[in-house]
């Protein structure tokens, strides 16, 4: 067996043994080397080449971003960074994830050795979703981290409903998305003009993060994004994102729909799920509505999807040519949940309508 050859750079000593303990006794994952900054780190690279980088951004002699540039002008390689969990950290992660990483874990600024050992699961599901990164679709690439635990369903956060609920004259957009997905919604979003549908969005990202993308996505599009809290009403013209940690539910009043921003247990491994969104767009939208799903590792949002099309919901999968990912769009089209498949530069159509 071919092992995930992994380099890991940070400045932290702590960091650097408790990183290549945890991922050393994975019988597919090899730590080739540790280095405290990027200069040690490229002189390393000149010996062996690795499959994964897991990356600090905040370091001496050359920070993390400039690094991360350097290698994907020069050899794209997919790189996790390894994040702290402050305003400043999610700053600087969202200008990484721009340049071309495609996971994040976060890292707390005290606690760092019992963190990282509890995390573990997260850390080398990072890597492994790393590892099948197509980082050569990525132009200024980003994404998330997929997240393990009991793997529920969308039951869990609430239950399927036999019908939908009468349709309304608003539209709806739900969009799930996990790795490659960041930059993946930026080409999308940022092609949108300012009068469009309503649009629900689940990527795939740790707590304290999605605050930082929505901002960066909102200064570049014509249309409002924002990170969605509790009772937020879903408008032409707005994007909502699920906050990272936290559900999010489309629910309707009258003819009015807004979101419910709820917490809850993981479901396909992960919080937000895309599952659970869509299941409920499929519940209070019905055939009013438009799902997908886009690049991103594992199978969250495929069953969802099927509920949607099962609605009457229009439903779209991003094609495999395009995916940094290939992994949800593949299950909800083994499902038969996608009435069509398209690249990554026609979605916003899909979006529109046509």
């Amino acid at each position: 067996m071919n092992k995930i050859k992994v380099l890991l750079v940070d400045d932290s000593a702590v960091v650097r043994q408790v990183l290549q303990a945890i991922l050393d006794q994975e019988p597919d994952i090899h730590v080739i080397g540790a280095a405290s900054d990027p200069i040690f780190a490229l002189e390393k690279l000149t010996r062996e080449w690795p499959d994964v980088i897991v990356l600090d951004v905040e370091m001496p002699r050359m920070d993390g971003i400039t690094f991360l540039k350097k290698i994907m002008a020069e050899h794209p390689t997919p790189v996790v960074i390894c994040s702290s969990l402050t305003e400043k950290g999610a700053e600087t992660t969202m200008q990484a994830l721009s340049a071309g990483a495609v996971e994040i874990i976060a890292k707390p600024q005290i606690g760092l050795k019992r963190f990282l050992q509890e995390s573990s699961g997260e850390l080398v599901a990072a890597v492994r979703a790393a590892s099948h990164a197509n980082v050569k679709r990525l132009s200024r690439p980003a994404s998330p981290l997929p997240q393990v635990a009991a793997k529920l369903n969308a039951d869990a956060i609430l239950p399927a409903a036999s019908h939908a609920m009468a349709q309304t004259t608003e539209r709806i957009v739900a969009i799930g998305t996990s790795t490659g997905g960041t930059q993946a919604l930026e080409t999308v979003l940022t092609a949108l003009p300012r009068v469009c549908p309503g649009m629900v969005i689940v990527q795939h990202m740790p707590e304290k993060f999605t605050a930082s993308f929505a901002e960066r996505l909102n200064s570049l599009c014509q249309i409002e994004v924002r990170e969605a809290q509790n009772n937020d009403r879903v408008i032409p013209g707005r994007a909502l994102i699920a906050p990272g940690g936290k559900h999010m539910l489309l629910k309707r009043n009258g003819a009015y729909y807004h979101v419910e921003v709820v917490d809850g247990p993981l479901v396909n491994r992960h919080r937000p799920s895309v599952d659970v969104l869509f299941r409920s767009v499929a519940k209070f939208a019905g055939k009013n509505a438009t799902g997908i799903i886009m690049t991103g590792m594992g199978d969250d949002g495929a069953r969802g999807l099927k509920e949607m099309l099962d609605a009457g919901a229009a439903t779209v999968a991003q094609d495999e040519h395009s995916c940094v990912v290939f992994g949800m769009p593949k299950e909800a089209i083994k499902l038969g949940a996608a009435k069509r498949i398209v690249p990554l530069h026609e979605i916003h159509w899909a979006i529109l309508g046509n």
